[in-house]
């Protein structure tokens, strides 16, 4: 067909030598994509096979034991040797496996305090929902024996002491004890967030190396999020707090790993502030973005009641007071 048209002439044959070379078009800029917390978000949510898990415990359980037997052999060989030795190293054995259960106690209890809060948060909705004042009482009660020893709630308590036999509206009643005794924790958790996303956002910034940002943003939402349990009520342990770095990003990857940055590019470069960013600062940007929505997640789940009595911060606003002034973000605007 195009063999049958009549070559072009004139202005339309100017037009056609003067089109530009795709070769020397200028390239599409790259945007960052927050590689460090997308590294964080894959070691959080990796799951081994069953196989890789089954050889871990095997390995695991026999260098237990033989650590075991070799620690028993040093201890009576000593005795045999020396019965001052032999009792020193026996106490100090001892020592080690009482440090090592109160350990093991301590994460215990972490995760039955983990398990504390998502057990009012559940109850709570539930008598939210079927708009029971009884349940709600007993909801109620529960918050205040969670937080009978916090000092800086304790003007709240009084309050919500003196108020919660007038109110009659299991709804109501929710949303007093949520004012009076969460929404101050939430100005202190979005605090800790606020912090965690401007240190990950300057150490990926400024540290060139390849490794140093994923294991800084790791060691960082770890951080974020065992204080933010802490605030809560919840103080969780390492293991505690691994495990809750897993619900939090299982929950935000859910819908695959894109979703976490699409918005948030989207919400920075609309402003123009990437374009006007080198692309390490602009994934230090990125990477602070991701931990406050990590921060905000946690939030939602070591908070004992849901969102009521106060909006749930939004993403952007979060991320830009945290990154308020780093980057040129004045000069950039």
């Amino acid at each position: 067909m195009s063999d049958d048209l009549p070559p072009l002439k004139g202005p339309l044959m100017a037009a056609r030598t003067a089109e530009v070379d795709p070769a020397q078009a200028a390239a599409v800029p790259d945007l960052p994509d927050g590689r460090a917390m997308q590294g964080v978000a894959l070691l959080a949510t990796r799951r081994g096979s069953a196989f890789g898990r089954l050889s871990a415990w095997v390995f695991g359980t026999l260098f237990s034991f033989v650590l075991s037997v070799a620690a028993w052999n040093f201890v009576t060989g000593l005795f045999a040797a020396n019965t001052v030795l032999g009792s020193i190293a026996l106490v100090l054995l001892a020592a080690a496996l009482a440090v090592a259960a109160v350990g093991a106690l301590g994460e215990l209890a972490a995760f039955a305090r983990l398990a504390r809060l998502d057990q009012i948060r559940i109850e709570a909705g539930r008598a939210e929902a079927a708009g029971d004042l009884k349940a709600a009482r007993v909801v109620v009660g529960q918050v205040l024996r969670l937080y009978a020893g916090r000092e800086e709630l304790s003007w709240g308590r009084a309050r919500l002491e003196e108020r919660r036999a007038e109110v009659m509206d299991a709804d109501a009643l929710l949303e007093l004890a949520e004012a009076e005794l969460v929404v101050p924790l939430d100005a202190i958790a979005l605090a800790e967030v606020e912090a965690a996303a401007r240190q990950v956002a300057t150490v990926t910034a400024l540290i060139p190396l390849a490794l140093a940002d994923v294991a800084t943003a790791l060691v960082a939402n770890l951080r974020m999020i065992r204080r933010v349990a802490e605030i809560y009520g919840g103080r969780a342990g390492s293991l505690g707090s691994w495990r809750l770095l897993r619900r939090v990003f299982l929950s935000l990857v859910a819908t695959g790993a894109v979703a976490l940055t699409d918005d948030l590019l989207g919400s920075f470069a609309g402003g123009g502030l990437l374009s006007k960013l080198s692309r390490r600062f602009g994934e230090g940007v990125v990477n602070g973005a991701l931990t406050t929505r990590v921060g905000l997640a946690a939030m939602d789940l070591c908070r004992p009641l849901p969102w009521r009595a106060r909006t749930r911060p939004g993403v952007s606003a979060t991320v830009s007071r945290a990154l308020a002034g780093l980057f040129g973000r004045d000069r950039a605007g």
